[in-house]
């Protein structure tokens, strides 16, 4: 196919990693019935194999990787790219790059090493995957597996690289490398830097071989960092977030990612799967609702959707899971015209740093999209260098760096009318004990001596908390209000720090009395909490946290993109086509139902959802699509406001604008 397909919205990634100890590879397979079962489960691309993380090749090739167990005369990777192009069903390529165990058992010194001299990922006795140095002569290996796939099948309608991450080694390709390169292999950090620089040397290298044969197909690396996103968006056609929720990632990593990835311009999508668990779960299946939820997710957030599958080693595709994924993919497609080339919009950027190790990042923004998400706030993720002064709001969460710079644009984006909340060290030097962004106007007295502490709010936020002192689990910043900034609450102290020497009771230390030091402050847009409040509340979920930062927020930002009367378990996501605006509405609520994984076996209504959307002019009509019955609304101070008879799952409020 010559022309350049736009990214589907149903797609499948279907598994085909595939042992050689199995015989009767491709026995079963049926060209015709296989492109006709994803046509009646309404899939209109499919990723298909052409190497598999055991290192066989699946088509016809003279190669020695090529499957020893594939049917004789077979070219299964070509009959599949045939048979769904006849369906009119796209068919990019699958290319396994890091994990290959036929070139790792062949040539043991391509494997990456460990600085002590192991072998890095599966030992001799262990079942899974040998990790493989691409500082090695294997890059050249893959290279001409590539080429000899994109020579064969040119013009292809992709390629799907994986397992494509930064890999440290210590080989002797790698110290040859690193030394080339003035870089010290004793060095943590230098072994590091020396994998990036690899990695981003392939990824340019295996992409231009991409384009130079196939100059309209897509190309995405799979388990790169989306940090590094800014720094390597060139070598992507699209942005894929691999996230099966049962499968590990759990049901927060999509709608955090998400917010990040559409900020770059490219097509992105979603990918679960249908198994129960993760990855390879033969005969494990998920319950309907929890498909639903996730391709819902997706599309709500301006995503296309993807569904991974394993086919099973002799060819034949499951008749109940495509019925599963016909059931999920039908809807999607009934819903398509409400969502083709539909935009995300929201009113608030949160500032994305840079990767920071796991301990100093603690779920800072883990916390903050179940926070905001809970607040019915409408946001995106990011970089200090994107185009974050377009939003209303920038929020600068528990540790984000600023140096001199950005704090000199975050100073001139707070005087043309912009608005700053900044929590935890954000804006301060890291020990708190130099103020770096001086609109925040508080003084800076390092970091507190206690572990824990307590917070007492003022009127001007305390509505909906409980009048009390409230606990605050981590520990915080030292810091008192200068002249003009408004202290909004304040730092309860305890009697001592426990110890061992000291201590009160079965936790923390009781509070003693207000000290002189600011949980909060207001100094005109900008406002300062002195905790990192965010991952707090990703560890600890207290509800007044949400209360708080609710009440900041409404002082900052008192006209909201959205209003949302529902439990807080209700997600809402606005997006915007050519002449309406549409308000997702989702409410599935994932269960503890097994030790270590969150299930969605039932969809629970709620009903009669009080929805305030903020909108230069009265609507022209709205509805909740797919239905043809307007719902009455009223326009007051701004707001389209209407109530949502029903939402069984996900409902997509449809706002009509005058022309």
């Amino acid at each position: 196919m010559s022309e350049r397909r736009p990214i589907p919205f149903r797609q499948v990634h279907l598994d085909f990693h595939t042992s050689p100890h199995i015989k009767d590879v491709g026995a079963e397979f049926d060209p015709e019935e296989f492109a006709l079962m994803m046509e009646r489960a309404r899939v209109n691309s499919v990723n298909v194999f052409a190497k598999c993380h055991h290192g066989h090749l699946y088509y016809k090739t003279s190669r020695p990787e090529r499957h020893p167990g594939l049917k004789p005369g077979l070219d299964l990777t070509g009959a599949q790219v045939e048979a769904l192009h006849r369906h009119g069903i796209a068919a990019p390529i699958y290319i396994s790059i890091q994990c290959d165990e036929y070139a790792a058992n062949a040539h043991p010194d391509w494997v990456a090493r460990e600085p002590d001299g192991r072998p890095v990922g599966a030992g001799p006795l262990s079942p899974g995957w040998q990790i493989l140095d691409m500082s090695s002569p294997y890059q050249e290996y893959v290279a001409e597996q590539i080429q000899e796939v994109l020579d064969i099948y040119s013009p292809v309608d992709g390629i799907w690289f994986d397992m494509c991450w930064d890999q440290p080694s210590c080989s002797r390709y790698a110290i040859e490398g690193m030394l080339r390169s003035g870089l010290n292999p004793e060095s943590p950090d230098d072994r590091a830097a020396y994998a990036r620089n690899v990695a981003r040397a392939y990824m340019r290298r295996f992409h231009a071989m991409v384009k130079a044969s196939s100059p309209n197909a897509l190309v995405f690396f799979n388990c790169r960092p989306f940090a590094y996103l800014p720094d390597e968006i060139s070598c992507f056609e699209q942005i894929e977030i691999e996230a099966l929720p049962t499968g590990g990632w759990g049901y927060l990593y999509f709608p955090k990612n998400v917010r990040f990835v559409r900020t770059f311009g490219k097509p992105y999508l979603g990918m679960t799967a249908r198994f129960h668990k993760s990855w390879g779960d033969f005969g494990g299946l998920k319950p309907y609702a929890a498909l639903e939820y996730e391709t819902a997710q997706m599309v709500a957030h301006g995503a296309r959707c993807c569904i991974g599958d394993q086919l099973h080693p002799r060819g034949a595709l499951d008749q109940a899971v495509y019925d599963l994924i016909g059931c999920v993919y039908s809807r999607i497609e009934e819903r398509e015209p409400w969502l083709e080339g539909a935009e995300a919009v929201t009113q608030i950027g949160v500032i994305h740093g840079p990767p920071l190790p796991a301990a100093q990042m603690s779920g800072v923004e883990e916390g903050l999209t179940r926070m905001l998400t809970q607040l019915k706030h409408q946001f995106d993720f990011v970089h200090p260098a994107g185009d974050w002064q377009r939003y209303e709001l920038v929020i600068l969460p528990d540790c984000v760096e600023v140096d001199a710079r950005f704090a000199l644009e975050l100073e001139e984006y707070l005087a043309t009318g912009g608005r700053v909340l900044a929590s935890g060290s954000s804006g301060l030097s890291e020990d708190g004990s130099e103020l770096i962004l001086r609109s925040l106007g508080i003084r800076p007295h390092g970091t507190s001596p206690f572990s824990t502490t307590y917070i007492r709010l003022e009127p001007t936020i305390s509505t909906g908390v409980p009048a009390m002192d409230h606990v605050m689990y981590e520990r915080g910043m030292r810091v008192t209000p200068l002249e003009g900034t408004q202290t909004l609450a304040r730092v309860v102290e305890p009697y001592f720090e426990r110890s061992w020497s000291h201590f009160s009771s079965h936790r923390q230390t009781p509070p003693d009395a207000p000290s002189s030091y600011a949980a909060v402050t207001r100094r005109r847009g900008a406002a300062y909490i002195a905790y990192p409040i965010f991952s707090a509340f990703g560890k600890h979920g207290n509800a007044y946290m949400r209360l708080l930062v609710r009440n900041v927020l409404d002082l900052l930002l008192p006209r909201p993109l959205l209003k949302v009367d529902a439990p807080t378990s209700t997600e809402a996501t606005v997006t915007i086509q050519p002449g309406r605006i549409i308000v997702h509405l989702l409410h599935y609520c994932p269960e503890r139902r097994a030790a270590d994984l969150d299930l969605v076996e039932d969809t629970v209504p709620i009903r009669d959802v009080p929805l305030s959307l903020k909108l230069d002019g009265p609507p022209s009509r709205v509805y909740v699509a797919l239905g043809q019955d307007s719902l009455p609304f009223t326009y007051v101070d701004g707001y389209a406001r209407v109530v949502v008879p029903e939402v069984r799952g996900h409902a997509m409020v449809v706002f009509e604008l005058e022309r």
